[in-house]
């Protein structure tokens, strides 16, 4: 796993162990960033910034997504990033921030830190293009996808079916 900076949205414990009842070692507080070491059933191995080691529950896909919804009808702005105006790789940027995950800011960096997955699940990324990613969307289930479009007569956030004009340009899913 590409180790990509976290960042704790609460006072968070800091465990030797991946277990609720292990030692707290340290706390995480709001804001402050840890480096992804290790995904391990639902718990993060991370190193803070002063370089101690230990595991702290990893924010879900739901909530990515629950941060995603949140733009729903925000219209389309090539390199925007906020709900006046975002594009699709700023969405998913903007979602892991608001979950408390740092993630890179283009559809190909976003497609290069991401774990290739033949099984995507809900909050994984499906990425789109011919020789790199130049588009990217969350995968919601059933063929539908969120994302931020700019195509003909649709220029905003939505949840859709997975058009096949994207479909057929499919490239990869790729967890965070």
């Amino acid at each position: 796993m590409n180790s990509l900076p976290v960042s704790v949205t609460a006072l968070t414990p800091v465990r030797a162990e991946p277990r609720d009842d292990a030692e707290q070692v340290t706390q995480a507080l709001a804001g402050e960033p840890l480096w992804v070491e290790e995904e391990r059933d639902g718990w993060l191995r991370v190193r803070t910034a002063y370089g101690y080691p230990g595991w702290v529950q990893a924010a879900g896909g739901a909530d990515v997504l629950a941060a995603a919804r949140a733009y729903l009808g925000t219209r389309y702005e090539w390199g925007g990033m906020s709900e006046r105006g975002i594009d699709c790789s700023g969405l998913v940027h903007m979602a892991y921030r608001q979950s408390g995950r740092f993630v890179p800011r283009d559809a190909h960096e976003q497609e290069e830190a991401g774990k290739r997955v033949e099984e995507p699940r809900p909050g994984d990324l499906v990425t789109y293009g011919d020789d790199s990613a130049d588009h990217v969307a969350f995968w919601l289930g059933g063929g539908r996808i969120l994302h931020a479009t700019d195509r003909e007569g649709v220029h905003t956030v939505l949840e859709e079916d997975e058009p096949e004009s994207l479909r057929s340009r499919r490239r990869r899913f790729v967890r965070l």
